[in-house]
């Protein structure tokens, strides 16, 4: 059941209506009326709720949306054809009507069809402007054609009465969306009648609450009729949920059930704030809540009554009209929940599953009805796909896998796989599948059979590391084994397997062949595992075995651990530790082969000075009992050691020298660990390391492999301080300590520096005073850009080592004094000086900074900037913010001679100095808090090279100074946000090149009529503040796409 047609054959739409109308003379009543009616009954509709003057053009946006419009009202008036905005939408219209199926749907309101057929009558006079106009030729044609489209006539078709008119137009709307979402899944192979008869099940309408089941065998097509019906009719509830995979995340661990619930909610509210403790608080807020909303929820392969239970419970749970769909292959199951509607799915006909088998190997859109007069093919291939489809047995998944594998193969090839078939039972789906199997190469075969058998639900990540231990090339083998359908990645990263697929990987492993133990490799039946450790099955069985998947429940820890060594050829052992195992009684007995060894809940305290574990790759014994990797004395190189992930433990102490090619190391929240030896070049090789809540790190996170990453990109080091009483470290050092969050990065190209072995002496020395941290942090090598946010009391001398840093960025409340020696970075582009209220004064020396470009000072006590600042010649941009004490700038300000943004904030300065004349390349001046200082604002007339100037927050108590709107002649932007301020002088027009006034948060409600002059300018505000002025304001989304805004453009 997929589609026979590519993606690109399919039409996708954005509204479902598009209204086009004139809105002086229908807006507030036929179409405001129209438009809430086709609303409520959930139809998407696009309608411009502007008035449109005349000779406005079109815009891209409306063209846009046009386009992404299945259907289209025309409704034609009085004076819509006075209206080219009206017409040249009309065009466009009729133009998406020829490209697609009838779609467009006239109404005539106080006009006739010949009206508007023949421009007579109020049309003629309407149109007069515009017949005069090039387009009016085209602009005939389109009213032509419209006219003679079947619709609908106010006075013909109802009598007068509005409200009967669009009741029949949304009827008729809303029955022919419905046929074109059936048209459109009925390109789904065989889906049109499976969706009907789920439909006339769920009764859509009826005010009761009705819980159905869809029942079928795996791999049938019950997850894609769920999907199908559920997008056809979700929009007309008031929340919807659908939940995939019930069966395997309820029964991946404890909390799965909990997390279903959790998703049902936040989908069906829409707030991803919702939380609950356990399975019962969610499945009391469940009765709690889900009766508020009409809902339609679809449970997608459950297995166990107490899912439902869990899930949906009681039908009295939901609000009437709610509807629930679930999916199962157990019958049993929907009848233990009291499920009477049940809908079996129909394998596929022979017609439909040629249809499908051609789609997935020849790429071509076949319908289901005559394909043998189809000439696609040759005679020969015809026979071989019928012998194909009958071998498939109607199952969908079979087909599409055997479908994707004879894709792109010769004659030959296909006669070759035909004839493997002909040796496999009809019934036997899972041989059927082996055909793909066979053809992967040896090493995709393991990596195959090690997903279903072991890493099935497993992280992709996590998978990628245990497949990398092993030697295989595991990123792309993935790969392939998705393209070829045999593995799929959830959207949370997860591997996934279809259940057929995963037995046949079982199968041919060797699991249902147990007795004949020298065909087994992989195990992960407890029962199995238990009869080969207890009994010692003899060589050939050891010999065989090289993964172990294990969840004990019976087994005990001694029979595991005496039978695991015997395994000599054991690669992977993946388990967790049973609930009662001892480590004081017991011998660890680790194969030598072992390249990767997962065992959670680990309950002895290190390893064992007997474990060779020379072959050993990766190592995973997160929240265990071990307190160091091997005992004191007894320590053993790791040197093919690559993860290693001992988070969550009792860990105290670390000798990262002995795993110098780690790559991955995860310490998440190891609260016991006091100690990490890290020797310089250690860690030449790490491209991932968490140590968040270990040491002195509230967080701290290295990770080399993002993809935000990039080849050449900078070194980065972003610090947060917090200076606390005493370390959980050292209790009785009396010095004072900190807890740090640290987030580092380097260039993903770039060699080791050693800044990581640095950064980790800081959170587990005995102690960090200021002269050990300040040793550290600025010692770092190649770092580009640095932040410190914090407790600090002073910034190190030794700052000038940072001989490569651009960016220099502090926020630390303690700081008084800053070294001179900050200049002496003679590379640094950025300085920002935030939150540092007790600095009082700059170093006088600061023009050394020639490279200086962008220099920001906030919340400081200083009063006086240095002369020095003035002579920085590439600076670019200046911000003085909350500096209280500051009251004047330098008066060689002037001599920034590529200054181009200023920005001064709730500071005392008071005027501008005389040589502000000379920044002749200053474009961006922000003030905020500016109050009753009506000389600065008349200083503001000197730089007549502004092109934007924005106000914030100020008092114009003598009103707005006319002068400096002869002076500033180059103004494009002007903005007077949340100013004091009743109108604005008729001088404002005098700015020609003016492009855009914001006058959002001013008590404004009259605009000067000069600015009418300045064609295209725009007008943004309040939409209360807009339409005070006369305007009618339209609702804009921000360049950034951040906020909505009202705006008025004068045409």
């Amino acid at each position: 059941m997929v589609s026979t047609s590519s993606s690109s054959n399919q039409k996708s739409f954005k509204y479902d209506m598009f209204l086009s109308f004139r809105g002086e003379d229908t807006r507030n009543c036929f179409i405001g009326h129209l438009y809430q009616a086709l609303k409520q009954k959930g139809i998407e509709t696009y309608k411009d709720d502007e008035k449109i003057k005349k000779g406005e053009r079109i815009n891209d946006q409306l063209l846009k949306s046009i386009e992404e419009s299945r259907f289209f009202i025309i409704v034609f008036s009085k004076t819509y054809a006075s209206s080219s905005w009206c017409l040249d939408e009309l065009i466009k219209i009729m133009e998406c009507k020829k490209t697609t199926e009838p779609n467009v749907y006239p109404v005539f309101i106080d006009v006739k069809p010949t009206d508007v057929r023949n421009q007579s009558g109020p049309v003629e006079k309407a149109f007069a402007e515009n017949a005069k106009k090039g387009a009016a030729g085209k602009w005939r044609e389109a009213m032509k054609e419209a006219s003679n489209l079947a619709g609908w006539e106010l006075k013909a078709t109802a009598n007068v009465d509005e409200s009967e008119l669009i009741q029949l137009i949304v009827d008729v709307i809303f029955k022919k969306l419905h046929s074109a979402n059936s048209s459109a899944y009925g390109k789904l192979v065989g889906m049109e009648t499976r969706i009907s008869d789920v439909l006339s099940s769920l009764e859509i309408g009826s005010e009761d609450v009705r819980m159905i089941g869809i029942k079928g065998i795996g791999g049938g097509g019950k997850t894609t009729l769920a999907r199908a019906v559920y997008d056809q009719i979700s929009n007309k509830f008031e929340g919807k949920s659908f939940v995939e995979n019930v069966r395997e995340v309820s029964k991946a661990s404890l909390s799965g059930l909990k997390k279903l619930q959790k998703q049902i909610l936040r989908d069906v509210f829409y707030d991803k704030k919702i939380s609950i403790s356990g399975v019962l608080d969610g499945k009391s807020t469940m009765i709690q809540m889900m009766c508020r909303k009409r809902v339609l929820v679809v449970l997608d392969d459950v297995d166990h009554s107490d899912q439902l239970e869990a899930l949906v419970g009681d039908l009295d749970y939901f609000k009437s009209g709610s509807r629930i769909i679930i999916t199962t292959r157990d019958e049993q199951v929907l009848v233990s929940h009291r499920v009477s509607l049940i809908c079996n799915v129909n394998l596929l006909t022979d017609d439909e599953a040629m249809c499908l088998f051609r789609r997935y190997t020849f790429g071509k859109k076949i319908p289901t009805q005559g394909y043998n007069e189809m000439s696609v093919m040759s005679r020969q291939y015809n026979e071989m796909s019928e012998q194909v489809v009958r071998y498939a047995a109607g199952l969908p998944l079979t087909i599409k896998v055997l479908g994707s594998f004879l894709h792109g193969k010769n004659e030959l090839e296909w006669k070759d796989a035909l004839e493997r078939l002909n040796t496999i039972p009809q019934k036997d789906t899972q041989e059927m599948l082996k055909i793909s199997y066979d053809a992967l190469e040896p090493d995709l075969k393991e990596i195959f059979l090690d997903v279903a058998c072991i890493l099935k639900g497993e992280q992709k990540d996590k998978a990628l590391r245990v497949l990398e231990s092993c030697g295989f090339h595991a990123t792309i083998g993935l790969s392939v084994l998705e393209k070829r359908s045999l593995i799929n990645i959830s959207e949370y990263g997860s591997l996934g397997m279809h259940d057929r697929i995963e037995e046949m990987g079982k199968n041919i492993d060797g699991h249902l062949h147990f007795n004949e133990h020298n065909r087994h490799s992989r195990m992960w039946i407890e029962k199995e595992i238990e009869d080969t450790l207890a009994n010692n099955l003899g060589f050939q069985v050891n010999e065989a075995i090289r993964c172990i998947k294990l969840s004990p429940q019976r087994l005990d820890l001694r029979t595991f651990m005496t039978g695991l060594r015997n395994m000599k050829k054991l690669r992977v052992l993946y388990m967790c530790s049973g609930s009662d195992w001892d480590d004081s009684k017991v011998s660890q007995l680790f194969p030598s082969s072992l390249k990767y060894l997962c065992w959670r809940a680990y309950p002895f305290s290190s390893l064992h000075e007997t474990f060779q574990a020379d072959n050993l790759v990766g190592l995973d014994m997160s929240f265990s009992s071990i307190l160091q990797l091997w005992l004191v004395g007894k320590g053993k190189a790791l040197t093919k050691l690559r993860f290693l992930d001992l988070s969550h433990t009792r860990l105290r102490k670390l000798n990262l020298g002995l795993t110098p090619n780690l790559e991955r190391l995860d310490l998440t929240d190891c609260w016991n660990l006091v100690e990490i030896n890290a020797p310089v070049g250690c860690l030449k090789n790490l491209l991932y390391l968490d140590l968040s809540g270990s040491g002195r790190f509230k967080s701290f996170l290295f990770d080399k492999q993002s993809n935000s990453l990039k080849v050449g990109s900078s070194s980065e080091f972003h610090l947060i301080v917090e200076s606390v009483d005493k370390s959980a470290l050292h209790m009785d050092n009396n010095l004072r300590n900190y807890k740090f969050t640290c987030f580092y990065k380097e260039d993903p190209a770039a060699s080791s520096f050693g800044n990581l072995e640095k950064l980790i002496s800081i959170g587990f020395c005995s102690s960090t005073n200021l002269e050990s941290f300040s040793r550290s942090i600025f010692g770092l090598q190649c770092l580009k850009k640095l932040t410190l946010v914090g407790s600090i009391p002073e910034v190190s001398k030794d700052v000038h080592q940072l001989q490569c840093l651009e960016e220099l960025s502090f926020s630390e409340r303690e700081i008084e004094n800053f070294p001179d020696s900050v200049c002496m970075l003679g590379q640094l582009k950025s300085l920002k000086l935030n939150s540092c209220w007790n600095l009082k004064k700059l170093p006088d020396d600061i023009s050394q900074l020639e490279s200086l470009q962008e220099f920001c000072l906030s919340d400081a006590n200083i009063k006086h900037l240095p002369d020095g600042l003035c002579m920085l010649k590439q600076l670019k941009s200046l911000k003085l913010e909350y500096c209280r004490g500051l009251k004047s700038l330098p008066e060689d300000f002037g001599e920034l001679e590529s200054l181009e943004k200023l920005m001064l904030s709730s500071t005392d300065i008071s005027c501008l100095p005389d040589s502000i004349c000379k920044l002749k390349h200053l474009k961006y001046l922000e003030i905020e808090w500016l109050s009753r200082n009506q000389k600065l604002l008349e200083d503001l007339g000197r730089l007549q090279c502004l092109e934007k100037l924005i106000l914030r927050w100020c008092y114009f108590s003598g009103g707005f100074p006319k002068s400096i709107f002869e002076l500033i002649k180059r103004l494009k932007y002007f903005h007077l946000l949340d100013c004091t301020l009743d109108d604005l002088p008729e001088e404002l027009g005098h700015l020609k090149s003016l492009e855009e006034l914001d006058i959002t948060g001013t008590d404004i409600s009259h605009l000067p009529q000069s600015i009418f002059q300045l064609k295209g300018l725009r007008i943004i505000g309040f939409k209360r503040t807009l339409e005070l002025c006369g305007l009618t304001p339209v609702k804009r989304t921000s360049d950034n796409g951040a906020y909505e805004m009202f705006c008025y453009t004068v045409v």
